[in-house]
């Protein structure tokens, strides 16, 4: 007998037969069994006066998928028409017919991918949703196939004779399609959950901050690859004063008097009156704008892009290394708007696109960032960083530089985040000889209108990210540190920084007010919470939560452990990681893991989730062991330095190794079902080990490299990347870097099973990187699969791709390490 569940039956002949099953007879034939009705909910009847059911209407499927969403909440009641209903045990209903509606509700749980047929009987007129998701029958009878997890299901009945002859009853398709039922609440995390949560995807704090603007995102069944997004603006109550419906607003921006909200809706300019509500059209016909900020009360500097029209010419001749972009050509340039006539004039002009920094409007000044010539030929293109006289109209350089970032005013200095090499090497702190990697980004203090530099991180490891200024001169900034992203706050007169208590891993949007005492709205996640937003007090250094995500979306939701995993390298370095556990993990047996890492200029910082889902890897069944290899920005110069110039060679001994480490510290793992993957860079690292290893038992590569000369030169940022990865090396003057690195030089190596992904339509790191290693591992007769996701670029974005490409994934794995092919071969084995 293929379930799990207890379930009682008066025919003591098929008893016999299930309890001879359950023993475990030998025979291939799998078979019929009702399901338990003490593990199944019964509720009803809804709206029993109900003289014509829904399905006698021609709006009859739209009616049961209204109702659908107040019987999949876990309550133990629903109202209808003023009438409290209560679930109970099916197995207490004793009615023969009743009227209106009614509903069964359980769950089903796997372990592996199961596949079998439902049957319901007994019931005329029933439609059955799992997961929310209408299933098609043929006469009363369902085809599943089931991903490891829980499932929720729901059988709406509209047309019952008798209910005493109603039963469930599933027939596995083979020994192994075990499932359980049950009527528990807590499931186990579920791949929907993780895209389709709502999050916070814009958020914006007003000057005083006594009103914030937030943007809600969120997924489901029905709008599938749409994202229902709803944008608020609430007061410091968290109460909501005005919704905004239909097309929603962008680009938004509080007037520094605190009485306008101007935003985006579409390509128009509006304004609206914080106090009695009323909106304003400001300009029309804006399209290609963007990046507004107030100047001063009554006016506005934004960008605004052109776009060459499109000549129709039958080629196209390249003008320099960039224009393999397709917005190369696009110019950019700052204007500056009168909201109270509409007036717009250009603050910069040329081919020359310029970005805005920042704007000083006691000196009267515009910081304005541009490239020092039109498509550049080199891997360091020069940034020129210029101020604008607005009563003069007189532009002074403030200087050219190769790495910078972006800078902002600090009163009459000037912030800036750029590398360490930034002003002839001003922020390094590495020993002689070795290069930097100017992805680390460092804080500085351009003073005497930038002839004078002062690096003010050079004692200070996480890597500089994004930076706001507050009204005193003190800088607001998000920082790279080891895996977590936080805020710090830079004292300009104690010249220190200072962590900001936002008890978050990693902070992933913040807004701030203009008060004396500055508070900050902000949101993020942990590596085991889902996201939440705060409001920070600076001064307090103190958070209280405004919104939390986990009860909308995640509630009784088992979410896997989390330990820290550190160990030290052969070269005396400590080697951060973490270990997601699976829940209820039995220790005394062995169970199978997967090893992610980056290997980049970047680690893998804690966030709840992403387009690698870790803990849903580890509600999958799997250990999983993240690692952060010698190279990644946030540990320290040194640390980010040796990135430069290896590709792959520190980074590759530190994955092996703390493979090695994880292993020895986690017995219950068994070692030869251990997977790896990792995508970009990390896709490179995975074809490379499988030239250097054969420590895993299979391997996953998203959009790696395989050459680094082709990714260098087709890839559209290949050569500014390896301006970095591979500073002053190229294929005429370090042959040997990109042949002796590139796995596909070395694919007669290769004995680990590998599967490659690629986006058909990717431009960072193209097709042809998997295709090249997919052609040298099949003439070599290697266990190598390849797998195209049709128009996805370098990430897979798209809901319906997202959920594909995340069980292709886990499908391969399953089939690898856990010995169970079944779900791969029903999702590839006909295409």
């Amino acid at each position: 007998m293929r379930i799990s569940s207890p379930w009682t039956t008066k025919n003591k002949l098929l008893k016999q037969a299930a309890t001879f099953f359950a023993l475990g007879s030998l025979s291939l034939t799998a078979i019929a069994a009702p399901l338990d009705k003490s593990n199944i909910e019964f509720i009803g009847p809804l709206g029993e006066n109900m003289q014509v059911k829904p399905f006698q209407t021609p709006h009859g499927q739209v009616i049961i998928n209204n109702l659908l969403e107040q019987l999949q909440r876990n309550t133990q009641s629903v109202s209808v028409f003023g009438k409290k209903h209560s679930w109970q045990p099916f197995n207490k209903v004793n009615a023969l017919t009743l009227g209106g509606l009614q509903a069964l509700k359980f769950n089903i749980e796997t372990t592996r991918y199961s596949q079998g047929t439902l049957t319901i009987k007994g019931i005329e007129n029933a439609q059955l949703f799992i997961d929310a998701k209408l299933q098609k029958g043929d006469n009363h009878t369902y085809s599943l196939s089931l991903t490891n997890g829980s499932h929720s299901v729901i059988v709406v009945a509209q047309q019952v004779a008798n209910w005493n002859n109603v039963s469930l009853d599933f027939e596995p398709k083979a020994d192994t399609d075990n499932i359980t039922i049950n009527t528990s609440t807590t499931k186990r995390l579920s791949a929907e959950q993780l895209f389709d949560a709502p999050t916070i995807s814009g958020l914006s704090l007003a000057p005083d901050a006594k009103q914030y603007v937030t943007s809600t995102r969120s997924y489901s069944n029905k709008t599938a690859n749409q994202a229902n997004v709803v944008t608020e603006l609430k007061n410091s109550q968290n109460q909501t004063l005005y919704r905004f419906e239909g097309q929603q607003p962008s680009n938004m921006v509080w007037s520094p008097n605190n009485q306008f909200l101007v935003y985006m809706l579409g390509s128009e300019l509006k304004q609206l009156n914080r106090k009695n509500l009323s909106i304003k059209t400001l300009a029309r016909e804006l399209e290609g704008a963007s990046n507004f900020n107030f100047y001063n009360n009554n006016s506005l500097i934004f960008s605004w892009s052109k776009t060459p029209e499109d000549n129709n010419s039958l080629t196209k001749h390249y003008k320099g290394l960039q224009d393999r972009w397709s917005y190369a050509r696009n110019v950019s340039q700052l204007y500056m708007l009168d909201t109270n006539s509409g007036l717009t004039k250009a603050l910069s002009q040329g081919p020359i696109s310029h970005s805005f920094e920042d704007a000083n409007t006691n000196r009267g000044k515009v910081l304005m960032s541009r490239q020092v010539m039109v498509m550049q030929a080199t891997t360091h293109p020069e940034t020129e960083l210029v101020e604008l006289d607005l009563q003069s109209n007189k532009i002074t350089s403030i200087g050219k530089f190769k790495t910078f970032s972006h800078a902002k005013y600090a009163n009459k200095d000037v912030y800036v985040v750029a590398g360490p090499d930034f002003k002839n090497g001003a922020g390094r702190t590495l020993p002689k000889g070795m290069l930097a990697n100017n992805y680390d980004g460092q804080l500085y203090l351009l003073s005497d209108n930038g002839k004078n530099v002062k690096a003010l991180s050079k004692q200070f490891d996480p890597a500089i990210g994004e930076l706001h200024v507050l009204d005193n001169g003190d800088a607001l900034i998000k920082v790279t540190e080891q895996d977590t992203q936080p805020l710090y706050l830079y004292d300009l007169s104690k010249q220190r920084f200072k962590k900001l208590n936002t008890g978050l891993d990693i902070v992933e949007q913040f807004s701030y007010s203009h008060e004396r005492n500055p508070q900050v709205l902000l949101s993020g996640t942990t590596a085991s919470t889902p996201q939440q937003l705060k409001r920070l007090n600076i001064s307090k250094n103190k958070t209280d939560l405004i919104w939390d995500s986990k009860p909308l979306a995640y509630a009784n939701t088992q979410i896997p452990t989390l330990e820290e995993f550190n160990f030290t390298n052969k070269d005396g370095v400590e080697i951060t990681g973490r270990v997601y556990l699976p829940t209820n993990l039995d220790k005394t047996k062995k169970h199978p893991a997967l090893v992610y890492y980056y290997g980049g200029t970047s680690p893998v910082t804690r966030g709840f989730t992403g387009r690698y889902p870790f803990n849903l890897w580890a509600a999958n069944g799997y250990v999983v062991y993240v690692l952060q290899p010698t190279g990644a920005t946030g540990f320290g110069q040194t640390f980010s330095a040796q990135h430069v110039n290896a590709w792959g060679d520190y980074t590759a001994s530190d994955i092996m190794q703390g493979t090695q480490a994880f292993l020895k510290k986690y017995d219950f793992v068994d070692s030869k079902k251990v997977g790896n993957l990792g995508a970009s860079y990390g896709g490179f690292m995975t074809m490379l080990l499988a030239t250097k290893t054969d420590m895993f038992s299979a391997s996953i590569a998203h959009a790696g490299i395989s050459n680094l000369t082709s990714y260098w030169g087709e890839g559209w940022w290949g050569y500014l990347y390896s301006g970095e990865a591979s500073k002053n090396s190229f294929p005429w003057n370090n042959a040997s870097l990109y042949s002796d690195h590139s796995p596909v030089f070395h694919a007669d190596k290769v004995t680990t099973p590998l599967l490659l992904l690629h986006g058909d339509s990717d431009t960072n790191v193209p097709v042809g990187e998997s295709l090249t290693m997919y052609t040298a591992l099949k003439l070599l007769n290697k266990d190598v699969e390849l797998i195209e996701y049709k128009g996805a670029d370098h990430q897979i974005f798209a809901r319906d791709k997202r959920f594909d490409w995340w069980n292709t994934m886990l499908a391969y794995f399953d089939k690898q390490l856990k010995g169970e092919p079944q779900w791969w071969d029903a999702m590839y084995s006909d295409k």
